[in-house]
């Protein structure tokens, strides 16, 4: 094997509490596969083959990153790739560590993800209140962690120091019998087909949390995911198997808040009347900011059943979060998307006169997926015929 100048993989971030809230959100297993590329870290997780979790960690969120592959990488033919995109190419080492111990040892200065609020996204968390020496902020301002990866079969190195007091982990790294842990981290991931959508819905993560949160209090086996473009209800949460009565939550609409210029809305009684009724147009429930239903048939309606423990575990994501995107393909597997805001960037815009204004850069925003195989050979999954419904 060529040898290479220095550590395969090198990295040092001043947000040890961003790397933990990450890492927390897919800390259901005990296990996680790595992979480290020029891109980032990628952790993957799964439990059974039936539900999988993805976290990323973009080189933008560590202060410097140095990565030597042994072998070459891919040339980069300057194209833009999309952030699902960047995670699915990779080159460098892949191995497995305990991602239990990963995440205790981010917490060894007492690091913790505890929140005011528990739905609120972590940059209004992390910016609430006045900076003073005895704040969360103020105590993270001198933390540091740098990550090393030397060798193949050498442990992954964590090297944590606070207000001059410097703690080092080394952490196994083990080569796994799998035999598809050779092949790309595509291969072994649930397949989810994009091109071949048929709900979408991008919304406050905040909503998704109330509900499940709400469901939740019926100890029930089953959530079953329902949506329509053009009946109620438009979207439905409903969980059953329980000791307890069914329960369902719907996300409606605000039928008095039509506007006279959407499309989805007309006045069919009087022109000039400002009172406006929905259509049978395509509508949106009034949470969602993407709301897209295109069913396998015509005139039916997306119904897909999931195990509910598994949904469950994406319950810390949803609290951290600020936005998720709900996206079923035609086979009915399940993926959530969730956009976790990890601070603000302050920038200058020339073109409002050199006036400085707050954004959200790559390396201030962070997804976490996860994946769900639906329950196979349940009464209702695919979709259902509207023709017996009423209005």
């Amino acid at each position: 094997m060529e040898s290479v100048d220095g550590p395969i993989f090198s990295a040092v971030s001043n947000s040890t509490h961003h790397l933990y809230i990450l890492l927390r959100c897919i800390g259901f297993a005990s296990k996680a596969s790595v992979q480290i590329s020029s891109h980032g870290i990628r952790f993957s997780v799964d439990d059974g083959r039936v539900m999988q979790g993805l976290a990323f960690l973009d080189k933008a969120l560590f202060t410097s990153y140095i990565f030597n592959p042994i072998a070459h990488e891919p040339p980069d033919n300057g194209e833009a790739h999309e952030e699902e995109e960047q995670e699915d190419s990779f080159s460098g080492p892949r191995f497995l560590i305990s991602l239990s111990a990963l995440v205790e040892t981010l917490q060894i200065f007492g690091l913790s993800d505890s929140s005011p609020s528990n739905n609120a996204p972590a940059s209004i968390q992390a910016g609430s209140g006045a900076l003073n020496a005895f704040s969360t902020s103020a105590v993270l301002l001198n933390r540091s962690c740098t990550i090393s990866y030397v060798q193949p079969g050498s442990p992954l190195s964590i090297t944590l120091a606070e207000a001059g007091v410097t703690t080092t982990c080394d952490l196994t790294t083990y080569e796994p019998d799998d035999p598809t842990f050779d092949h790309s981290p595509g291969d072994m991931d649930i397949p989810f087909q994009r091109d071949a959508i048929v709900f979408k819905v991008i919304m406050r993560s905040t909503f998704l949390h109330n509900a499940i949160t709400e469901l939740d209090s019926t100890s029930p086996t089953v959530l079953s995911l329902t949506a329509s473009a053009t009946k109620a209800p438009f979207f439905a949460l409903s969980v059953s198997g329980g000791p307890f009565s069914e329960s369902t939550v719907e996300f409606s609409i605000d039928k008095e808040s039509g506007n006279a210029n959407d499309p989805a809305f007309r006045n069919v009684d009087d022109p000039s009347s400002s009172r406006q009724r929905p259509t049978r147009a395509k509508l949106a429930p009034t949470v969602t900011e993407t709301f897209l239903v295109n069913p396998p048939s015509s005139r039916s309606r997306v119904r897909q059943s999931y195990r509910y423990s598994l949904i469950h575990k994406a319950l810390r994501a949803m609290a951290v979060s600020s936005k998720v995107s709900i996206r079923c393909d035609r086979q009915g597997v399940l993926s959530l998307q969730f956009m976790i805001e990890l601070g603000e960037s302050s920038t200058t815009d020339a073109s409002v006169g050199g006036q400085q204004s707050s954004t959200i850069s790559p390396g201030n925003v962070s997804f976490v997926d996860f994946r769900f195989v639906p329950l196979v050979d349940e009464e209702g999954n695919g979709s259902e015929d509207d023709d017996e419904e009423v209005e």
